[in-house]
């Protein structure tokens, strides 16, 4: 079992600098019982964290709005923005609108809420962007809705709300690096940046000839201002292999890109037990990522770091869960036990999952917010994969 804190070196970062946005809503049934997404995830993360007493909710908690319909069109197209509201109102979703806009199938089903609960966790990944504006880092947990398109609904997301957050900081003068380490590509965040070279995406994911989107993401997808840094991975990607490609690529990435700000999408799936994702990395593995963001970050005068931290990804609760409340810790300047405390405990314990029940791992999803070290190889793929990126993208080969 993993060790009594997380791995990762101390670095001083400024407290009761950090905001965690979310909102009442997120308790309310969504998506369906048979969804991937149609499990706790917001409010199942907040309460752990509660449960360790780690959120001042007077100082560091921030109440969710909804984005206007005025910001919503900054990117998306008005008809689809009607259409989701037109669908909410009704109940349901027109065969018009399924053609049209991918909406009211299995991938992007109607619920309760099908508009409003989009618009609000996109109205908090603005507010989260005036957060870092205004001095502080910002974790909205609801979003990182990454793949919807201006006009569609696409792999469970309905509106990218990431794109909000970055088109806040650009209107506000910020060079902005997007740096996205869900199991899937971040094409709708690539693609709406295409055109935009103060706008550096990268992501390292599942290689897209086995995985969500099926198109894109390769390592020669670079885009026409060479400000797209993609990096495919294999299936069974390994804690030594992540740490290798993360830990060699985000340096040459974030000084290439010399940004005001990062915007991170923070998506769990690359862990173990994620039934839709394919690689074998732990949650230690994991934070150490987001510490190395959050310590390259640039920073405001009184040290706080220029970061915007979203959710994403992630379809088993209990590993979300710890994973987020880890996230949580690093942007909040608190040293959290790897021991859940025993509230923790019986609060995942309630939680009605049992998909993974006779894997080894899952009774220490109940004892630890850490996993078992999941090292191994480093196999010459990977290695090679790389290097190969260092070697002949054109902004890394400039930086």
């Amino acid at each position: 079992m993993a060790g009594s804190s997380d791995p990762i070196p101390s670095e001083t970062i400024p407290t009761g600098k950090a905001t965690l946005i979310g909102a009442a809503r997120y308790r309310r049934f969504s998506y369906g019982d048979n969804h991937p997404l149609g499990i706790p995830r917001v409010s199942l993360t907040i309460d752990l964290i509660q449960a360790y007493g780690a959120l001042d909710e007077e100082r560091e908690y921030l109440i969710g709005r909804k984005a206007s319909d005025q910001e919503l069109t900054g990117f998306h197209t008005r008809d689809y923005i009607l259409a989701l509201q037109r669908c909410e109102a009704l109940g349901k979703v027109p065969h018009r609108y399924r053609e049209r806009h991918n909406l009211g199938n299995f991938e992007n089903p109607w619920f309760p809420g099908f508009f409003s609960t989009p618009a609000v966790a996109t109205g908090s990944s603005i507010q989260g962007a005036e957060e870092v504006l205004a001095g502080h880092m910002a974790f909205n947990p609801a979003g990182g809705m990454h793949h919807a398109w201006p006009d569609q609904a696409r792999g469970f997301c309905y509106l990218n709300d990431p794109v909000m957050g970055i088109l806040r900081l650009r209107r506000a003068g910020q060079r902005v690096l997007y740096i996205d380490i869900d199991a899937h590509h971040g094409d709708g965040v690539e693609m709406a940046f295409a055109d935009d070279p103060e706008v550096v995406t990268c992501s390292l994911h599942m290689d897209t000839s086995y995985a969500y989107p099926f198109a894109g993401g390769q390592a020669t997808d670079t885009g026409v201002h060479g400000n797209a840094v993609n990096l495919p991975l294999p299936r069974e990607l390994n804690d030594t292999e992540y740490r290798h490609a993360f830990h060699t690529l985000w340096p040459r990435v974030v000084a290439a890109a010399a940004p005001d700000a990062v915007v991170l999408q923070a998506g769990t799936d690359i862990l173990r037990p994620d039934p839709l994702g394919k690689f074998t990395v732990s949650t230690q593995t994991f934070l150490e990522a987001v510490a190395a963001i959050r310590d390259a970050s640039p920073r405001h005068p009184d040290g706080t770091p220029r970061l915007l931290a979203l959710g994403g990804g992630g379809y088993h609760p209990l590993v979300l869960a710890r994973c987020w409340a880890g996230v949580w810790a690093l942007l909040s300047g608190r040293e959290l036990p790897a021991e859940l405390p025993e509230a923790g405990r019986e609060l995942l314990a309630e939680v009605d999952w049992d998909m993974d029940e006779d894997e080894e791992w899952y009774p220490g999803l109940f004892e630890s917010r850490l996993d078992p070290d999941l090292a191994g190889p480093l196999r010459p793929e990977v290695e090679a994969a790389v290097e190969d990126l260092l070697r002949d993208h054109p902004l890394l080969r400039q930086g």
